[in-house]
């Protein structure tokens, strides 16, 4: 009895061990990493920039200006308004950009609008289409670098998508924030380092015209960014990360806004994996395919502090069964060394790349934001996110 019970804490305790190297083999390869921006001798390829807006009259100038001041000449923006009850549509044509009105309550969520954009470019397609949000801040020179590089690779690029911290945040936001950076920057940047895919994150990415007939965007999809990535990875163009770009977004100060933010997002990553990663396994053992397995990895692993939490609950049960003669030592030992990855890999990336965002006084909260994410957690057990809702503003400036 001891022995298969032995043997069954093995099975969670092996899956968590071999999720925290993978957490940790990306730390590792982002500390080393030294990336160089593409050459701007190189041409520009006829692009169009395409931003899904709803309800965003207060903010989307602000998005638009700087991105119309770089712009280059072989690049255009076009704006889906789709369902909008506000004067988004008139702010974006006051600036002289191109809008589409986009009207079918039936069908809501940013998958929908882009699939509307792309079939009116459709006639006469650019090379690239850049996909920004329209509460973004994105970096001069970015939809320039990414836009090449697309098209130099054949594949979709994800450039660096990073969350600014409310004006006034409290340690909860700087913890979210830091969060943040090591799934979008850290993570993707280790990847990169290796020489592997990375997930679309959002905005900030370019696909070549030739492979957005692979996939299909009309859904209500809550991460359909992510999905979409997985799609085409699959299909023969895994997307590639851009560390030398930068589009920025803001962590909403309201907290029923963060919550209900983080809650689409950790809800449809967790329905993701669930759903697509023995898909990537299988098509990576057919195709022969390396970088459908990494990619599957870097999908398993759960957002940090679900993976704290897991990590937390089968340690526990590791050492009560030993501690009780119930096991033997193997689980607890696996558990250990899973536990040694984990907290080795989030310190790395602290000390590299979040001192500036996480002071170390701050580190102390990091136990109260787990405890903000436990409902959340729950909340998908019992009543998982299903559908796009749009997160609230905190911008008013345009």
């Amino acid at each position: 009895m001891v022995l298969l019970v032995s043997v069954l804490m093995l099975i969670p305790t092996g899956i968590l061990c071999l999720l925290c190297a993978v957490l940790w083999l990306e730390c590792w390869g982002a500390t080393i990493a030294r990336a160089q921006p593409l050459s701007r001798t190189l041409g520009m390829p006829k692009t169009v920039v395409l931003i899904p807006a709803h309800n965003e009259a207060e903010g989307i100038a602000a998005t638009l200006k700087p991105i119309l001041l770089e712009l280059p000449e072989a690049a255009e923006i076009l704006v889906i308004a789709d369902n909008c009850t506000d004067d988004t549509a008139a702010v974006v044509r006051s600036l002289g950009i191109q809008v589409l009105e986009r009207e079918d309550p039936e069908h809501r969520g940013k998958g929908y609008a882009l699939d509307f954009g792309l079939q009116h470019l459709a006639p006469d397609p650019p090379a690239v289409v850049v996909m920004v949000d329209a509460d973004c801040d994105v970096q001069m020179g970015t939809i320039e670098q990414i836009a090449k590089q697309a098209v130099g690779l054949k594949r979709p690029v994800q450039a660096l998508y990073l969350m600014a911290k409310p004006p006034q945040p409290q340690a909860k936001d700087a913890v979210s924030a830091f969060a943040f950076k090591v799934k979008n920057l850290v993570r993707p940047l280790g990847l990169w380092q290796l020489q592997q895919p990375c997930l679309l994150t959002g905005t900030g990415m370019a696909f070549p015209w030739e492979v957005l007939p692979q996939i299909s965007l009309a859904s209500g999809n809550i991460v359909e960014d992510m999905q979409l990535g997985l799609d085409l990875a699959i299909a023969g163009y895994p997307p590639q990360f851009s560390p030398t770009t930068l589009v920025m977004g803001r962590l909403p100060s309201q907290s029923k806004a963060a919550t209900s933010q983080r809650t689409r997002w950790e809800h449809g990553h967790l329905q993701t994996l669930f759903k697509t990663v023995p898909r990537l396994i299988g098509a990576g053992m057919k195709q022969g395919r390396l970088d459908l397995i990494a990619l599957a990895l870097e999908l398993a692993v759960p957002p940090l502090t679900l993976l704290v939490l897991l990590w937390g609950a089968v340690m526990g049960l590791s050492l009560g069964l030993w501690g009780l003669g119930w096991s033997l030592a193997w689980p607890v030992f696996t558990g250990a060394i899973a536990g040694l990855l984990l907290f080795t890999a989030i310190f790395t990336a602290w000390l590299r790349f979040g001192r500036q965002d996480l002071s170390p006084r701050m580190l102390l909260s990091i136990p109260f934001y787990i405890l903000w994410k436990i409902p959340l957690y729950f909340r998908f057990l019992t009543r998982p996110e299903s559908q796009w809702v749009r997160t609230e503003r905190d911008r008013t400036d345009g």
